[in-house]
């Protein structure tokens, strides 16, 4: 059976099972073994969270739409089968697509709750930290945060609730070791995000959780 990642009821925690070759990214043209992503792309082989783009890259500087980020975070959690059963975005109507049983878990999980969910869009910075808090059971956090650029409770400056709560998010990952800021006061969270770098971020957020352990 597929090693999962995160458990069900989603802490992020690793769970024995069988693992591909160690070796498994090192069959990647474009992911050597000096390559910052190296260790997370062999992980994310090893644990069936992702594939290459063919059988010999992984495309590790290519965007990340938001469809490959809830897939790598529902395989992660095992592939569970989604309790929703009515289409939840008027942009994600095909069930056959690859992407629609993860998008539909996302929305049971309270990722993303609003009437698109723009599948083919490069994912964001805050996009893939604030999933991976919701994952992870959205922890309240407490620290000191640093950051101008991110909105703070239901909403933006505008008052808009693009992400409620993304403050918590993003601190809880800075606080993790998932990722930093880009400066000491920014986190750029419209940066849109790379394969190589949701792929570090998933991996580095199962580290901490075993690391907790």
């Amino acid at each position: 059976m597929r090693k999962r990642v995160f458990s069900l009821c989603l802490s992020l925690a690793l769970c024995l099972g069988l693992s591909l070759p160690a070796a498994a990214a090192a069959s990647f043209t474009d992911v050597r073994e000096a390559s910052p992503y190296y260790d997370a792309v062999r992980w994310a082989m090893e644990n069936g969270v992702t594939n290459g783009t063919t059988k010999t890259t992984f495309s590790p500087d290519a965007p990340c739409t938001r469809a490959q980020l809830a897939m790598f975070l529902w395989r992660a959690a095992g592939e569970p089968e989604p309790a929703l059963t009515e289409q939840q975005f008027m942009d994600v109507t095909d069930p056959s697509a690859y992407y629609y049983k993860a998008v539909q878990w996302t929305a049971e999980k309270d990722m993303w709750g609003f009437g698109t969910f723009d599948p083919h869009v490069a994912c964001t910075r805050l996009d893939a930290v604030f999933f991976l808090w919701r994952a992870n059971g959205s922890p309240k956090m407490d620290g000191e945060f640093p950051f101008a650029d991110v909105p703070f409770g239901d909403g933006d400056e505008h008052g808009q609730p693009i992400y409620r709560y993304a403050d918590q998010a993003v601190l809880w990952a800075v606080e993790n070791g998932i990722t930093s800021g880009t400066t000491e006061t920014t986190f750029s969270p419209d940066l849109p995000c790379t394969r190589g770098q949701v792929i570090t971020f998933l991996y580095r957020a199962a580290q901490a959780v075993t690391t907790a352990k």
